[in-house]
C-alpha cells in the first residue's frame, strides 16, 4: 500500500489538479466532480476539439469555464509579440470580467522568454510551458513566472530520466515563485510516483481523470453496499 500524505493550511487544497482539454463536453463532464481547480488549453488541444485557435470566442470560453466552477483558466499566446501581448491583455480583461484568474501560457523558448516580463507587466499571472528539462525551472523561477509546466510523458518518450528531472525541479521549487504544474502525464500510476516525491500538482486529460477516479474492486465494494442496503445478499 502507498501513502500519501499532504498538508495545507488555509481554504486553498496544497493538491491541485488540472483539466487538460478545450472540449467543452468533457468540462461538463468532469468539472462538476469538484476535484479540479482549473481548465487548461493551447493549440493542440483546440485542434482536438474541433476548434481554430484563432477563431475561439475567448471571452465566452472564459465565462464557460467559471461557470463550470474553474478558478483558474490557462490558455497560450501565439503568433508575433504584438499579438501575444494583446492576447494576454484580453484574456486578463476577460478573467476580470467572469471572476476567474486567467492565466497566460508562453513557451520556454527564446521568444517566450523575452516576452514574459513584457505580460507580466500587464498584471497577470504567467506560466512557462514545454519545459524539458530541470535546468529551464531556473530560467522561471528567475522570471518570477508564476507556474512551470514540465512535460513528464514527453520526457520518458524522448529517452530522458524524467523522474530525475522531476526531483531536481521540485528541489528548485522551494528557490522562487514558481510553482510547477506537471504535464503530458500518460497515467494515474505516473501521478502517484511523481507525487511521492512532493509534486502536488498536475495537468491531466479527461482520459487520465478517468484512469484516475476508477478502480474495480471500489465499483464492486460500492455495489455490494447498495445490495446490503436494499437486503439483498450475494
Amino acid at each position: 500500500m502507498v501513502a500519501l500524505t499532504f498538508s495545507y493550511t488555509g481554504s486553498t487544497p496544497a493538491m491541485r489538479l488540472y483539466l487538460d482539454t478545450a472540449d467543452q463536453t468533457a468540462w461538463a463532464e468532469w468539472m462538476p466532480s469538484g476535484v479540479f481547480y482549473g481548465i487548461t488549453t493551447n493549440p493542440l488541444l483546440a485542434v482536438r476539439a474541433g476548434l481554430t485557435y484563432h477563431q475561439i470566442n475567448w471571452q465566452d470560453m472564459v465565462q464557460i469555464a467559471a461557470d463550470a466552477g474553474a478558478q483558474e483558466f490557462h490558455a497560450q499566446v501565439i503568433g508575433n509579440e504584438t499579438d501575444a501581448l494583446r492576447f494576454a491583455e484580453n484574456l486578463y480583461a476577460y478573467g476580470a470580467s467572469s471572476n476567474i484568474d486567467c492565466v497566460v501560457k508562453i513557451p520556454l523558448n527564446s521568444w517566450g522568454i523575452s516576452l514574459t516580463p513584457k505580460i507580466q507587466g500587464l498584471g497577470g499571472k504567467t506560466l512557462m510551458t514545454a519545459c524539458y528539462d530541470a535546468k529551464q525551472m531556473v530560467t522561471a523561477n528567475a522570471l518570477g513566472a508564476d507556474y512551470i509546466a514540465p512535460y513528464f510523458g514527453r520526457m520518458v518518450e524522448a529517452g530522458l530520466d524524467a523522474m530525475t528531472h522531476m526531483r531536481a525541479i521540485h528541489a528548485m521549487s522551494s528557490n522562487g515563485p514558481c510553482r510547477p504544474l506537471i504535464a503530458s502525464l500518460r497515467s494515474a500510476q505516473q501521478m502517484v510516483e511523481i507525487a511521492q516525491i512532493g509534486h502536488d500538482c498536475f495537468i491531466i486529460a479527461p482520459t487520465i481523470a478517468q484512469d484516475l477516479f476508477h478502480n474495480e474492486l471500489t465499483e464492486a465494494a460500492a455495489q455490494e453496499f447498495e445490495r446490503a442496503a436494499k437486503g439483498e445478499r450475494k
